[in-house]
């Protein structure tokens, strides 16, 4: 057996109808081998033939469907230099689409010889090694279409495929925790009923448990720890017959579609599942270290994502893997956008900086298939000058932790003025308010898979981190949370009451504010982690979504508030909130006191002042009131009906001249007749 000479392009392993070609890219190898598996896992080696602009190729005459495959790179160990070529490891091809095996703990890994330290392990890993096989998968996308939801329209629902169905009972227990299970009816009508119109996928690409993880007898449950960036996770693939975990990723996303739900897909380009210098070697690092990953000047790796490594995207092979692989899972998979993981990474050149000029940003502009997809950030690392939020290039929206934590400590703790609260509820235009930007690019949340759900927000002071094997010392310290009187669960109905409108209040003015709306699946349901708010490893009843408890009047709640937004076209007109009239004499917003009168300037600074009214365009109230208290509003002129109110079992129906608002409460009201199209 030999190959041809084949072609560089396209990269990876390309099936053709008389053979398969493979191309790698290394710039400073001496000399790559392929290697093929057949059936009973007999290792053929194959040294590439051709190599041109640093594009290792070659071209197997007959090579099938099926074909397993991976690589054995030769060139300098030196790691100081940050050189770590050791042919002793397979390596999984980076644009694998297919993967069969796991990254198991196993010191076959190990690039570095344990016995002699700055030598090349020698032991051979291709036993355990995950590897690459060549499965082009056609699919019938039938009569598919993107819902295409405007931004100003969107409302995110952020969820883990595996822990959305694992305990839901209507889901057949085969297909639960898949995403056969996710794409089941029952599931959807859940989220038509609350009436989300996205739905965020923690993700879905296949990831490596932590060497640490395995130890403890843990896992990555969240998946941040990517293996191959173009592989969706097998782990979530029900395997029933005639199925593949790609058919049926991709039957999840056409069935979202089908029930006009968007699917944005959670990705991580910022580092890889080969973590440090002590790392297991799986890919990337043993093709060219130097080339994929940023590397310090004495060979180790910038570690500015705190996972061990940070992936070198100024380089341009590595970006072409970044926007190669996004095209793949928009073009493959019919996904409707990307939030990226401690995005600043993408911003990063080879001194660390951080600037929207980067390649990753350009490349994404002009793609034709990319630049018109939702893109969100997650706008910090821990480089430097790690903090980014809102310094995102236009056409990107970025998750906003002002306007979670301005909510928090308004609705839960103190020190929060009038004019903090207004700038969140306003789409923090402080922030995003700039040339080119609109007010949906502040994704708004209170809370996500990253820290406490809701309910746990409300009943703990401090995080119960303990179960993670890190004696609490993971996640954060500062949540600007509030037991309410009481750590953890309680029979007490005075602080459960508490508990309830404390979460209501949050959820209300998480939909009823201008910007991008985020809600964490289980929220609606009452989740509790029983106060672990950094449950990555929790790949049980933790954090799995606990449908047998689920609160219906939380969900009925939810879903009104969303309903409300929508009916509110100063919320979803994309455009940012005016409080000077307009020539007809309107104004988008007024802010004003419970007594009815245009908030002054000293009014805005008063931290201990817990209330206040927005009168927005369309007839449209809305009350807040943050004390302990009842309190009275003096209302508009007109005579006006309650939609909602937060802190109540049932509407009070009309009002002239006063309200009296419930403690911690928000209320919505509308001329009578209902919101005025404007």
């Amino acid at each position: 057996m030999s190959l041809a000479d084949g072609r560089p392009y396209p990269l990876g392993a390309t099936l053709q109808n008389d053979g398969i070609n493979f191309a790698l890219f290394s710039e400073n190898a001496s000399a790559v081998e392929l290697c093929l598996f057949d059936a009973d896992g007999k290792e053929t080696r194959l040294p590439l033939p051709a190599h041109e602009n640093n594009i290792w190729h070659g071209f197997l005459p007959g090579g099938k469907a099926g074909q397993v495959y991976g690589y054995r790179v030769s060139g300098r160990y030196a790691p100081r230099e940050g050189f770590r070529f050791n042919p002793n490891k397979l390596l999984l091809d980076p644009y694998a689409t297919d993967v069969i095996g796991h990254a198991h703990d196993h010191s076959n890994f190990l690039g570095d010889d344990l016995e002699n330290p700055g030598q090349p392990d020698p032991t051979d890993s291709a036993e355990l090694a995950p590897k690459a096989r060549v499965n082009p998968q056609p699919y019938d996308w039938g009569t598919d279409q993107s819902p295409h939801v405007p931004w100003a329209h969107t409302v995110i629902y952020e969820a883990h495929v595996r822990g959305m169905t694992m305990l839901h009972p209507e889901v057949p227990a085969p297909l639960r925790g898949t995403y056969a299970g996710f794409a089941h009816p029952a599931v959807i009508a859940h989220l038509k009923r609350l009436g989300v119109t996205t739905v965020e996928l923690m993700p879905v690409t296949l990831h490596a448990d932590e060497p640490r993880l395995q130890r403890m007898n843990l896992s990555n449950y969240w998946g941040y720890n990517p293996l191959a960036l173009m592989a969706v996770e097998s782990a979530y693939w029900s395997g029933r017959e005639g199925s593949t975990p790609l058919s049926e990723f991709r039957d999840l996303v056409k069935a979202l579609h089908a029930a006009g739900l968007e699917v944005i897909m959670d990705v991580v380009f910022n580092h890889t599942a080969e973590l440090d210098e002590k790392g297991p070697t799986l890919s990337l690092r043993g093709i060219d270290n130097t080339s994929y990953y940023h590397i310090a000047s004495d060979g180790s790796y910038e570690n500015w994502t705190g996972c061990g490594n940070t992936l070198k995207l100024s380089h341009p092979r590595m970006l072409q893997l970044l926007t190669d692989s996004l095209r793949y899972w928009v073009s493959e998979c019919h996904v409707d956008g990307f939030r990226f993981d401690l995005a600043p990474v993408l911003g990063r050149g080879a001194g660390g900086g951080y600037t929207t000029q980067a390649g990753p940003f350009a490349a994404i502009a002009q793609d034709p298939l990319l630049a018109h997809i939702k893109l969100i950030a997650e706008p910090w690392d821990v480089g430097p000058g790690g903090y980014q939020l809102g310094h995102f290039p236009p056409g990107w929206a970025e998750w906003n932790d002002q306007y979670r934590d301005t909510l928090r400590r308004f609705w839960l703790r103190d020190g929060i003025n009038r004019g903090q609260l207004a700038q969140r509820l306003a789409a923090s235009s402080d922030l995003f308010g700039v040339a080119g930007r609109k007010p949906w690019a502040s994704i708004n949340l209170v809370t996500a898979h990253d820290g406490f759900t809701l309910a746990d927000l409300t009943s703990y002071n401090q995080k119960h981190n303990k179960a993670n094997g890190e004696n609490n010392r993971d996640g954060h310290n500062e949540n600007y949370s509030w037991n309410c009187g009481e750590e953890g669960p309680t029979e007490d109905e005075d602080v459960t009451l508490l508990r309830t409108r404390s979460r209501r209040a949050l959820l209300a003015t998480l939909m009823l504010a201008q910007g991008t709306p985020m809600l964490l699946a289980g929220d609606e349901l009452a989740q509790t982690q029983n106060g672990n708010n950094n449950a990555y490893c929790q790949n049980n009843a933790t954090s799995w979504l606990d449908w047998h408890n689920a609160d219906d009047e939380m969900i009925s709640f939810v879903a009104r508030l969303i309903a409300l937004r929508k009916a509110c076209p100063i919320l979803v007109n994309g455009q940012w909130w005016q409080d000077t009239p307009s020539p007809d004499g309107q104004y988008d917003v007024q802010w004003l006191n419970p007594s009815g009168g245009v908030l002054k300037s000293h009014d805005w600074d008063d931290s201990a002042a817990r209330a206040m009214m927005l009168a927005l365009k369309g007839n449209i109230l809305l009350l807040i009131n943050g004390s302990a208290h009842q309190l009275e509003f003096r209302l508009p002129p007109g005579c006006w009906r309650v939609e909602l109110a937060s802190a109540e079992a049932k509407e009070s129906g009309l009002h002239q001249d006063e309200y009296r608002a419930s403690p911690r409460s928000v209320t919505v009201m509308t001329v009578d007749g209902g919101p005025a199209q404007s």
